[in-house]
């Protein structure tokens, strides 16, 4: 790691380290701060400011002198636990920025500006003095004022919930409201125009933005209001019914990073580590106890309704009630999951969740009270923990356990460590979590500085007893997961299970290729892909995946997760072995990644080196149109032969229409080939490239 330090006397700019990013900064005449970017001599962010609003003191918006520290240039590498890459570069210049009111209670206040070559983040440090200690602030203040109508990504600034389908509109007509009371979602609330981040733009010259926030703990989320006459952005963080304040925080603290990652194209977006890069170092060491893996499960039954969550719940008289019977529908049984174990351990998938393996799913759904409904030590009477975990060692597969706290966190809480305890008895290190409904206590919500904590604490509580956490129904990833190794993936968008049961014909093919460039900005997602009955009409038929099959098989490469569900049926992986060999193959810790080419929206091509085989893996989707380019194959080891094994769309393939057309090829490539890629309406192509 290399340091430099001097000091410039009120110097008011910073650049990245190649230049082509400029932050410019100063206070008017009164006393207001604001900056302005530059990306390539052109203005992409121009005057904006920044301020608190507070219930216990006067604002902090004005009034305002400055002084900024001399320039520390850091260049450092780093390394992934597990991750996209291996080695991850650090370099950015920094300035730290003073501020002070020169009457009243002469509060002070820090901004700190970190500018890298993929874009910038900056964040607000009150420092402990005299008249400032307890901070109760009612909102936040920090602007993002637009020089074009972009073409924006967006999905609305639910203070709930993420899993709403993007819109593809103008700046100018982002109209979130529209959005409120949606039909299939468990939970939501939307108070103004506003959006979650990431939002990801695109300009006409080809520049690209996408506005995030990175290291949020013991802070409320932050969505964007959006002026749509003006063209600014502004941020809202997400409050609480039960304060007239949204964060409470004690001096000497600081926010989390607000972010702007900017490129001149799509695919370097998806490149960029700035998000993990604004967060701390490891702090948990060695997390080599946690495997990246792909897993199975008892999931998809349950929303195919094929089988229950639930144990014993029945119609009586137009309520369902707990019978204290067996229905003979439930997923989790102990034969169940064993055929799940075997069929893992013969296709090399390290793992096997079940989900409703512990009583309370009767007693949870339609509850306003549901503290106390759920434990997390006691199974049902036909899963016997004892004999699945001995089974599952033997066959060398992962049992992954699941915890739904139906949103009752005061539950969750209490039992957290009896819950691990259990999870580390018999050596299990994986757990994902849900948080379905309303959150209790009442007048909270998902995405407010009370869950944030709740959800922080319990992956940071978990990493003692080398417990990994999947969230579903998550706050939003901002980088932690260097931090916190333990902290895996999440959902924190539509998933899968839209496909499976929601009413506005679920996730459409451009679903994916924008998630690409705007949710996985953020970190990892469990998506659950791989599923091979496309259309399930044996047990919905108003239901269906809107992709191809080789679509599916190229999201284990496209969407990234160091946990990757397998989420099909075993008899759909069985009845197609040709397909299946490809999920067997595909490597799901990477030492380098590639993104080929790629426009939002429209389509992505990505290549990945596996770490353990030094073997690459390619994945290419489209929208619902189809594509045709060529790709090179210089990402491959210079000198070295490969086995190319190919998954594509067959010639009469569409995701509608022929979803299960798929066709096979196999050849031997070098890096100075080049290869034709065509794909369907809602195609996509996955290739392995075995060393030779």
């Amino acid at each position: 790691m290399g340091l430099m330090s001097c000091q410039v006397k009120q110097n008011k700019a910073l650049t990245s380290p190649n230049q082509e990013i400029a932050v410019s900064f100063d206070v008017n005449e009164e006393g207001q701060f604001y900056y302005i970017v530059n990306f390539k001599n052109k203005t992409v962010i121009d005057t904006s400011f920044v301020g608190f609003k507070f219930t216990n003191m006067e604002p902090l918006d004005k009034d305002l002198e400055m002084t900024v520290e001399g320039l520390l240039s850091v260049k450092e590498t780093w390394q992934m636990p597990w991750g996209e890459q291996l080695d991850v570069q650090n370099n950015f210049n920094k300035r730290v920025i003073h501020l002070q009111e020169k009457t009243g209670q002469q509060r002070q206040l820090d901004i700190i500006f970190k500018v890298y070559d993929d874009g910038i983040g900056f964040r607000y440090h009150f420092p402990e003095q005299p008249n400032v200690n307890e901070v109760l602030i009612a909102n936040e203040h920090t602007e993002f004022n637009l020089t074009e109508d972009y073409k924006t990504f967006w999905i609305p600034g639910d203070w709930d919930i993420y899993e709403h389908l993007y819109n593809t509109t103008k700046l100018s007509e982002i109209d979130a409201l529209q959005y409120r009371n949606h039909s299939s979602l468990a939970q939501t609330y939307i108070p103004e125009n506003a959006v979650n981040t990431p939002v990801t733009m695109v300009g006409q010259d080809g520049t690209h933005l996408s506005f995030h926030e990175a290291e949020l703990l013991n802070y409320s989320g932050m969505t964007l209001k959006v002026d749509t006459e003006n063209l600014n952005l502004k941020s809202n963080l997400v409050g609480s019914e039960n304060t007239a304040y949204k964060v409470k925080q004690t001096a000497p603290f600081s926010t989390p990073w607000r972010t702007i990652q900017i490129t001149d194209n799509a695919p370097a977006l998806i490149e960029s580590n700035l998000i993990v890069n604004l967060n701390e170092p490891n702090k948990l060491g060695d997390v080599s106890w946690f495997t990246p893996m792909k897993y199975t499960g008892v999931w998809w039954e349950m929303h195919l309704g094929k089988s229950r969550w639930d144990y014993g719940m029945e119609m009586v008289d137009g309520v369902w009630k707990d019978t204290g019977k067996a229905h003979g529908k439930h997923g989790a049984t102990t034969e169940n999951v064993k055929s799940f174990i075997d069929f893992s351990a013969k296709n090399n998938i390290g793992g096997v969740l079940v989900e409703g393996w512990n009583t309370g799913w009767e007693r949870w759904i339609g509850f306003e009270d549901r503290e106390g409904v759920f434990d997390f030590i006691t199974p049902y009477p036909d899963y016997n923990f004892d004999e699945i975990s001995k089974y599952a060692k033997e066959k060398g597969v992962e049992i992954i356990m699941h915890h739904e706290t139906s949103a009752a966190t005061q539950t969750y809480d209490k039992q957290l460590d009896t819950a691990y305890a259990l999870m580390q008895k018999y050596g299990m290190h994986s757990v994902k979590s849900g948080y379905v409904g309303k959150i209790l206590p009442k007048g909270e919500y998902h995405h407010g500085q009370y869950m944030v904590n709740h959800y922080n604490n319990a992956a940071i509580k978990a990493a003692d007893y080398q417990v990994a956490v999947n969230a579903h129904e998550p706050i939003k990833a901002t980088g932690l997961r260097r931090t916190y190794p333990n902290i895996i993936s999440r959902e924190g968008l539509r998933g899968q299970e839209f496909n499976a049961w929601s009413s506005d014909g679920g996730n459409p093919p451009e679903h994916l290729p924008i998630v690409a460039f705007t949710r996985m900005l953020a970190g990892p997602i469990d998506y659950t892909p791989g599923i091979f009955n496309i259309k399930f009409n044996e047990y919905k038929e108003s239901n269906q995946v809107n992709t191809t099959l080789a679509h599916q098989l190229a999201l284990y490469v496209v969407i990234y997760s160091p946990v990757q569900m397998a989420a099909d049926l075993i008899e759909h992986y069985e009845a197609n072995p040709d397909a299946l060999q490809f999920i067997k193959d595909v490597g799901v810790d990477w030492s380098e990644t590639k993104v080929l080419n790629g426009e939002v929206g429209d389509y992505v091509s990505i290549a990945r080196k596996e770490r353990e085989t030094d073997n690459w893996f390619l994945g290419a989707i489209t929208d619902e149109n189809k594509r045709e380019f060529q790709i090179t194959l210089d990402f491959l080891d210079e000198g070295q032969t490969y086995l190319a094994k190919v998954y594509k769309d067959g010639k009469d393939a569409h995701w509608n229409q022929n979803p299960l057309s798929i066709a096979y090829d196999s050849m031997e490539v070098k890096s100075s080939d080049n290869l034709d890629i065509k794909l369907a309406e809602g195609g996509g192509i996955a290739i392995s490239f075995e060393k030779m």
